[in-house]
């Protein structure tokens, strides 16, 4: 039905990491964390709470300084660059949580996503991947689902155009039934686009990544093909409470 694209260690990163540190002020989160990130496909980001996951996705983004290390997103240096450029460059990003504009219906969401889109077919183009929004152009957002309101917070991060899209936790507060159509809208996406995606579910990560890294206390404590993370004894111990 569809051809995933396959990676080991991508040879040509899109976004590299280079011995990044992080945090909080003094509270340092990220230790020396070194990952590669090729220019279309899944890369999953795992561990237990507290592991660094979000940390690491507000770094890539700019919401976070880093104190250490590098950011190389196509080519450039964008360690010290503000959000805003970033985004202009190609970053979206779906936060875990107030990702959607609880007060404005679904089709004014849409439409400040699609602000500085030149397509005026790419409302049409995401209504057609989450048909469900079609459903709810004029209701607030607010009273949407939680699974309808990832899908508007990730429709809307697509109509920005972004050649990278960070996913922290897509589907947080999702009923079961809605995890398998988002699964397959990622598994979709990353054949034309690089996907970096933080989840919980660990089945949902796995069948959209094709690469995996699994953070432990900051740090890089595995990483490898999906296939393989996903077989590897050690997984469990460093997802474990």
């Amino acid at each position: 039905m569809y051809r995933r694209s396959i990676c080991a260690v991508p040879d040509s990163q899109f976004l590299d990491i280079i011995n990044l540190d992080a945090g909080y002020g003094r509270s340092q989160v990220l230790f020396d964390v070194n990952m590669g990130i090729p220019w279309r496909g899944g890369v999953a980001v795992l561990g237990r709470n507290g592991a660094g996951k979000t940390t690491l996705m507000k770094t890539i983004v700019g919401e976070l300084g880093l104190s250490r290390g590098e950011l190389r997103f196509d080519g450039k240096d964008i360690g010290r660059r503000p959000t805003e450029e970033r985004v202009r460059l190609g970053i979206g990003y779906v936060p875990q949580e107030h990702s959607v504009f609880a007060r404005l219906s679904v089709r004014d969401n849409l439409a400040v996503g699609a602000l500085y889109n030149r397509d005026t077919t790419a409302i049409d183009r995401v209504l057609a991947i989450f048909p469900k929004l079609a459903q709810r152009l004029d209701q607030p957002a607010g009273t949407l689902s939680g699974g309808e309101r990832k899908m508007l917070a990730i429709g809307r991060a697509m109509l920005g155009d972004p050649k990278l899209l960070l996913l922290d936790e897509p589907t947080e507060g999702v009923w079961i039934g809605v995890i398998e159509e988002i699964t397959e809208r990622l598994i979709e996406l990353a054949k034309d686009i690089a996907l970096v995606i933080v989840e919980q579910h660990l089945d949902l990560a796995l069948r959209v990544a094709d690469y995996a890294y699994v953070l432990d206390r900051g740090r890089v404590a595995l990483q490898g093909p999906a296939a393989d993370i996903r077989d590897d004894p050690e997984l469990l111990r460093y997802l474990a409470p």
